[in-house]
């Protein structure tokens, strides 16, 4: 059984920057696809950015360009580092992990929630005006 556990969140105003960290545990396979979503209170749970098992990276187009997934398969631990933080980037982030197919298969578009086996708890990123 794959757990996982989010660190990182917190305050910042906006502009400012946060990187957020997922551990996986000791029975995470190596070659596992990886990603994080957000959802807001009221909102749907969307898709931030994904990394394949090669290394391969894909982002919502809002987070393009200011967000950064990377992974420690050594450590199993994947990280998202967040700058240029804006007030709608406010929401609960979650660590996702599972994801049967390679990104390829998702036209290189975060895959949707339900492709997803393991999640973690979530970790609360709140962004001030």
């Amino acid at each position: 059984q794959v757990q996982l556990v989010e660190s990182g969140g917190g305050s910042v105003q906006t502009g400012g920057s946060l990187k957020l960290s997922c551990t996986g545990s000791k029975s995470t396979p190596s070659q596992i696809r990886m990603a994080w979503f957000r959802q807001a209170p009221g909102e749907e749970r969307e898709g931030v950015a994904a990394i394949d098992s090669d290394g391969t990276t894909t982002y919502e187009d809002s987070v393009q360009g200011r967000f950064t997934i990377s992974k420690d398969s050594a450590k199993n631990i994947l990280y998202l580092s967040m700058n240029s933080l804006k007030p709608e980037d406010t929401a609960m982030y979650y660590c996702a992990a599972g994801l049967p197919l390679s990104l390829r298969a998702y036209g290189y578009y975060v895959p949707p929630a339900a492709a997803f086996r393991y999640w973690g708890q979530g970790t609360q990123v709140t962004v001030s005006s």
